[in-house]
């Protein structure tokens, strides 16, 4: 008997596998669903700050970060990279300020309307 554990549309189970016979397959004995993990703690840079918070336009995974955490940029300036559907989207600042807070991580995925970061 095995226990495996298995991510079947963002839900993780619990599998026990039986092997039954040398060269067959094995099968499914039971499956429970296991309880989320708990989410990974926030970089400090994530606590509510001052500013506008610039959201990402869509889901994705972060590839770099262009920023940090009072640097002045100008309205266009790259803050993030975004990578969504084998391409990558430059996010831009929508105006000049500079940045209060970052609040994602390098290869964190992030939904559509997500903070990225907070420019004041």
């Amino acid at each position: 008997m095995k226990n495996l554990k298995i991510t079947v549309n963002g839900v993780a189970y619990d599998v026990q596998v039986e092997e039954v016979g040398g060269d067959s397959a094995p099968s499914a004995v039971a499956a429970a669903p296991v309880p989320p993990a708990p989410a990974a703690p926030k970089a400090a840079a994530s606590a509510p700050a001052a500013g506008e918070p610039v959201n990402s336009p869509m889901p994705g995974t972060v590839l770099d970060i262009k920023v940090k955490v009072g640097d002045s940029v100008k309205s266009g300036d790259t803050l993030i990279v975004l990578e969504a559907m084998k391409m990558e989207n430059s996010i831009a600042a929508p105006k000049d300020a500079k940045v209060t807070a970052v609040h994602v991580t390098k290869g964190q995925s992030v939904e559509s309307g997500a903070a990225l970061v907070s420019l004041g």
